[in-house]
This record gives structure tokens, sequence and C-alpha cells, in this order.
């Protein structure tokens, strides 16, 4: 017997409540391995990987599961659940960018030979990084609210067409501003076009392949948590970080 339907007004609530209260047992976990993913993507970022004659960065290993995740997120916990997490995801984005920035101004020691490869990993270019933080704030809330209003839409059938669909909006969002931000009047529109286009393609295609992956864990979530949010009357702004 489910402990909880989520739907109607208290779809969002239901979410949030649960995570005030401990009511589910995998939501904290889940939330704390999205954060790690976000961080670990940034730190690998800079290594440009090659793939016959594709040269894709490090972080496009990894980071398309973040999508993964907020998909679960909002398909089992609702909206407000991936809120949080997004946020947290933030949050944490924002400090790693910040004290790494700190660590490599401050003197090294006396007799440290390791500087110069430690602002090679850790120094940012103030440009990129905001680039990267308003990328990922955009284009999650956008992955998550696609997500939520498809499955009111469908009545909750067919998660494919709502895992596809958000990273087919969530996905156009993130990479065409974080192209843009990073690379204008750098770059020309053709290059940044191109980049867009094929770090977009390379994103989609990995969710498609990852459906049957999410068929697999939200259907096993949802067994366990005895949950499946349907975000009706839902507060959808994402400042409303415990609404």
């Amino acid at each position: 017997m489910k402990r909880s339907e989520t739907s109607g007004a208290g779809a969002a609530s239901g979410a949030g409540a649960g995570v005030a209260a401990g009511r589910f047992r995998y939501l904290e976990t889940l939330t704390i391995a999205f954060v790690a993913i976000l961080l670990v993507s940034n730190l690998v970022g800079p290594k440009i990987c090659r793939f016959g004659p594709l040269l894709v960065s490090g972080a496009q290993l990894l980071f398309p599961i973040t999508y993964v995740w907020s998909d679960v997120f909002t398909e089992v916990y609702g909206y407000a659940a991936s809120r949080r997490a997004i946020w947290l995801g933030f949050f944490g984005m924002a400090m790693l960018a910040g004290m790494g920035e700190i660590a490599v101004l401050l003197p090294p020691a006396p007799g440290w030979q390791d500087q110069a490869a430690f602002a090679r990993v850790f120094g940012l270019v103030p440009r990129f990084a905001a680039a990267s933080l308003v990328a990922y704030w955009a284009g999650e809330f956008t992955n998550s609210y696609t997500l939520a209003r498809m499955k009111l839409w469908t009545g909750g059938r067919m998660l494919w067409t709502r895992t596809v669909g958000s990273t087919v909006s969530g996905q156009l969002v993130d990479t065409t501003l974080v192209i843009l931000i990073a690379f204008w009047g750098v770059a020309t529109p053709r290059q940044m076009a191109v980049m867009i286009g094929s770090s977009y393609g390379f994103k989609v295609a990995y969710e498609v392949l990852a459906t049957p992956v999410t068929y697999l864990v939200v259907g096993w979530l949802k067994r366990a948590e005895g949950v499946d949010a349907f975000d009706r009357g839902t507060n959808f702004n994402p400042f409303a970080f415990y609404g």
C-alpha cells in the first residue's frame, strides 16, 4: 500500500515535507549523489578527451547524468524535491568555484612546487564560471518544470516522453546559455552554432540511451518509497526554496 500519493495541491509540499520529516528512505542519498556528480563534473571538465574524430570535455561524460537524476527527482518525489536538489547543487558549485579561486590566489608555502598545476585545475576564468552556473540553473529548472508539466498532460503514462522531452528543452537552454556566455565575442557565430549543435546532440542522445535505466530506477523507487508525485497546484517558482 502506498504511503503517500502526492497529487493535487499537496504535490510540491508533500515532497518538501517528506524531506523535512525523513519520510523517504533514499531521497537524501540521491540528493547527495546529485551534488557530488555536479562537483566532480566541474573538476574533470577542463580535460578534453578524444573519441575518434570527436573532442569532448570530460564533464560531458558525467554532467548529463544530472539531468537523469533531475528526472528521477521530479518524476518520483515531485518538483519541490527537484528544486531543493537543484539549489543545493548550485550552492555547491558556487562554493567550489569561490573557494578554488581563493586557494589559487593565496601565496604558496615555501618549497611547495605544485602551484602551477593546482592553478590549472582550480583556477577559474570568471566568465566561464558564470556561464556554468547560469546555464546549470536555467537548464535544470527548465528540465524539471517540463517533466512535471508533461506528467500531468500524459496522466503519468509514457515516461519516455517526459524524460526525453524535458531533456530536449532543458539541454537546449543549458547548452545555448553556456556557449553564448562563455564564447560571445571570442568565437564567431558559426563556431558557436557548431559547438551548441554538437554538444546538444550528444547530451540528448545520452538521455535517449539512458531511458531504459531511468525506467528501472524510477519504477524501483516508486515501489520502494510508496510515492508517485503529480504536481497539480504546485508552486513552480524556482526561488520558493521551501515552498
